[in-house]
């Protein structure tokens, strides 16, 4: 494991880009870091089977993905846009995740600001996502740039454990 200098010595020089299938490596490792902060693991073979094939479960139906990578390429945080109906103009934002050094630096704010816009862009004019109850200071993060949670909570097992999320949404 790195040490908390060696991770902020990584993530100082960032350049946010498209994912590549030779980044899954590091979102994969990036994601289950997340995730164990919160006693989980990450579960490819069921809720995040979707990070094994990037380009045909985002790019494929017409989203996108990205990393926020050091210059050394290291994934340093990840964001995602998918479709979920284009002729409403409906999408969802996905897979928000990045090391806790780069958390309240401002590049939450900017993966967020790149997802509004390149959804604009793409003619979605909604995004609704569901986000994990744990995620308390994201939760506080997304209604902070508009996002609304109206109540709704939906309860899953399709993780290395069952879980709960929450519903946002905001008009783009």
């Amino acid at each position: 494991m790195m040490s908390n200098e060696s991770l902020s010595n990584a993530c100082r020089d960032h350049l946010l880009r498209p994912a590549t299938t030779a980044d899954v490596p590091g979102i994969v490792a990036l994601i289950d870091g997340v995730y164990h902060e919160y006693g989980d693991v990450i579960f490819l073979e069921g809720a995040d089977a979707d990070l094994l094939k990037i380009d045909d479960y985002y790019r494929a139906p017409g989203g996108e993905f990205v990393v926020l990578a050091d210059s050394a390429g290291r994934v340093c945080a990840a964001h995602a846009v998918h479709p979920i109906d284009k002729l409403q103009g409906l999408c969802t934002f996905r897979r928000l995740y990045m090391l806790p050094e780069l958390r309240g630096t401002g590049w939450g704010t900017r993966l967020m600001e790149w997802a509004i816009e390149w959804a604009r862009a793409a003619g979605f004019r909604r995004v609704e996502f569901w986000s994990d109850t744990r995620f308390t200071r994201a939760h506080r993060f997304f209604r902070r740039l508009g996002f609304a949670h109206d109540g709704r909570v939906r309860h899953l097992g399709d993780g290395s454990m069952p879980y709960s999320e929450y519903f946002f949404a905001r008009e783009l």
